[in-house]
């Protein structure tokens, strides 16, 4: 048992503790009452969540105040005593509070922009620290911030003079007893480590996604993402035996005049023929950050924030009902690239030493005799992008690459939309002379906040917000196709506009579909006539339709399907988080989740019935196929590029 708090070191640890406590109090409150629609909790569930959320916060402050307990629990009483350790020890109650405050904005900001607790995206913004400090200084008024933080925890600290003289002039822990508490300490971590793990309960009156996250602990959550940033698919999801999965899989991607040519189940290799014969077009895919399907007149805004994107959906190829697989710019690459489902963890791309060597979009049209490069307004270090593209068949043109005079706006995230599309253009005019087709894979920057462009070329302000960020997206792709039309290789080139994700997927739910819908166009009117496909389709189709329309026969690996053949089967979209993976039909939502959870939604778009259910729903095993499939195929190698492998089927 600890010893009561009438000794010093454990009157001046409770100090700290308790104002901790007390600032994770705070930031619940005002996080919850910022949502109280939206959490939906009544009193029995308000009193679960502060109580779930108090075990957490426990839980934090067990590992976070450790090293601080261990060490005033050893410390000698002459060094205790001494008037500069005194000191030293008033100066770190203010750091302590300064540190607290920060963690309790930096909560409240993140929220703010992901409507979730730090998870994943926090891990990599720590690590990319440049963009994300340029980025948090240009979006937010941050040295005056700090500045008060600093004011607050002095003038807290001041008002908590008189209890913290009193711990440190009270009496010293007798040493048997200090060992005894050390002990004690150490087996609470222990046992918390064991019990209290990344995963909250899932609520005891409600399934709402708010209720969990308002009743986890952020610091909590980001140090558990941090250590459990891959997820073991086998360890923590439901699983069926191989064999049922690779039939389920097999029929999921099968196509006539298609072959699969290993002998592995499981291995979903096979020999494409697509009919007709090949086309070698340009092609440009451009993919536009964080743009909703909800953003454009087109799809009912009507704020007017994209013409030209509206003009360019009636004139185009258009998918009515496309699905981002994931809520970052890393999950969309990889499943455009790889045509993969969001396999749980950090994506592909992330997956340093092992993002490259893949059979990807580019590899694929780099073996036809394409100029494969990704072209990219920040620098590519960011979410490791230059390693996987670099690392998949593309060449590289980067922030970096180009000079400052050729770019006419900068800010933390790269160079604005317009210059990313000159460059585009110069890549393009240098290949078409050289007389070698090219497939440029663009990623835009401008619509992330702090929304800044270029002033004088729209109506709204720069910096003031995402409607502003929108309309000039909207306002290059215009310039930029106005451009492309007077270039001597327009008519031979697809122009794929698509975005990487929407501008926010949080919701009521782990997965709310239509927080995932977005838009994509493929535009060609010297070739492709306008078309409206409203089966429903995910980014990992978006590589196999594109090597259709181009007649290219290959081996594929990918996941998706050309969804343009007349077989095609009926629509499908693959959505997910870090933790939760979703198989949408056009109507319910299968969701697996960690420690083998499985659940459907019906009638997901609208009033999205939840229900528990188990293995032998068909739903269900469609999803744990695809998934399960594509675990076992990065785990064993089976994506692996293989530009010799097997002959292709021959053109009739």
């Amino acid at each position: 048992m600890m010893p009561k708090l009438h000794y010093a070191q454990l009157r001046y640890l409770s100090i700290i503790v308790l104002t901790w406590l007390m600032v994770f109090f705070l930031t619940r409150c005002t996080l919850l009452i910022g949502h109280l629609t939206d959490a939906n909790a009544g009193p029995l569930a308000i009193v679960s969540l502060f109580g779930i959320g108090l075990i957490y916060d426990l839980s934090f402050l067990l590992y976070a105040a450790l090293p601080m307990a261990l060490y005033l629990l050893l410390c000698p009483a002459s060094l205790w005593r001494r008037r500069w350790h005194q000191q030293l020890l008033r100066v770190l109650m203010i750091v302590s509070l300064f540190v607290m405050l920060f963690t309790a904005v930096a909560e409240w900001l993140f929220w703010d922009e992901f409507s979730v607790r730090f998870n994943f995206i926090a891990v990599d913004y720590l690590v990319y620290a440049k963009e994300v400090v340029d980025n948090i200084l240009e979006s937010y008024p941050i040295y005056p911030l700090l500045a008060v933080l600093a004011l607050i925890a002095i003038a807290v600290s001041f008002l908590l003079k008189k209890p913290l003289n009193a711990a440190l002039t009270a009496p010293l822990l007798p040493r048997s007893k200090r060992w005894l508490s050390a002990i004690a300490l150490l087996l609470m971590v222990g046992l918390s480590s064991v019990f209290i793990g990344q995963t909250t309960p899932r609520g005891l009156s409600s399934n709402n996604t708010y209720q969990r996250e308002l009743a986890s602990n952020g610091p909590f959550q980001f140090f558990a993402a941090f250590r459990n940033n891959e997820l073991d698919y086998a360890q923590f999801y439901a699983t069926l035996p191989n064999e049922q999965v690779a039939n389920l899989l097999r029929a999921e991607i099968k196509e006539p005049n298609a072959r699969f040519v290993n002998d592995d189940a499981l291995d979903i290799r096979r020999a494409i023929d697509n009919p007709g014969q090949a086309r070698h077009l340009n092609v440009v895919l451009v993919t536009i950050e964080s743009l909703s399907a909800k953003y454009l007149g087109s799809f009912g805004n009507p704020r007017g924030l994209t013409p030209n994107l509206d003009a360019l959906r009636s004139n185009s190829l258009t998918f009515n009902n496309f699905y981002a697989t994931g809520t970052r710019t890393d999950r969309g690459l990889e499943a455009i690239t790889l045509s993969i489902p969001p396999t749980p963890g950090r994506s592909i791309v992330k997956r340093i030493g092992r993002e490259s060597g893949y059979a990807s979009l580019g590899q694929q049209l780099k073996a036809q005799g394409y100029d494969s490069v990704f072209i990219y307004g920040g620098r590519g270090y960011f979410d490791n992008m230059n390693a996987f593209f670099s690392g998949n068949g593309y060449r590289i043109v980067d922030q970096s690459s180009v000079g400052s005079k050729d770019m006419v706006f900068q800010n933390a995230w790269g160079m604005a939309d317009e210059d990313i599309y000159t460059q585009t253009l110069k890549v393009a005019d240098t290949d078409h002379v050289q007389g070698k087709p090219f497939f440029l894979q663009v990623m835009t920057t401008s619509n992330h906040r702090p929304y800044t462009y270029p002033n004088g070329r729209i109506d709204i302000p720069s910096g003031t917000g995402r409607d502003g960020a929108v309309k000039y997206t909207d306002y290059a792709i215009g310039k930029f196709l106005e451009q492309a039309r007077q270039k001597p290789w327009f008519n031979e080139t697809l122009f794929v506009f698509v975005a990487d994700h929407t501008a926010g997927s949080a919701g009521k739910e782990d997965l709310p579909v239509s927080n995932y819908h977005i838009p994509a166009f493929i535009y060609a009117p010297a070739v492709i006539p306008p078309q409206e496909v409203s089966a429903v389709v995910s980014q990992i189709d978006l590589a196999p339709t594109l090597l259709g329309l181009l007649n290219i026969d290959y081996t594929s690996t990918f996941f998706g399907r050309n969804v343009l053949r007349e077989d095609a089967a009926v629509g499908r979209a693959l959505i997910g988080n870090y933790q939760h993976l979703g198989l949408f039909d056009g109507n319910n939502l299968a969701i697996l989740s960690p420690k083998r959870g499985m659940r459907r939604h019906d009638a997901a778009l609208a009033q999205s019935r939840e229900s528990i259910v188990n293995s032998n729903d068909d739903l269900l095993r469609r999803d744990i196929a695809y998934y399960q499939g594509a675990s076992y195929a990065f785990q064993n190698g089976l994506i692996a590029w293989q530009p010799k492998s097997v002959p292709l089927i021959s053109k009739k």
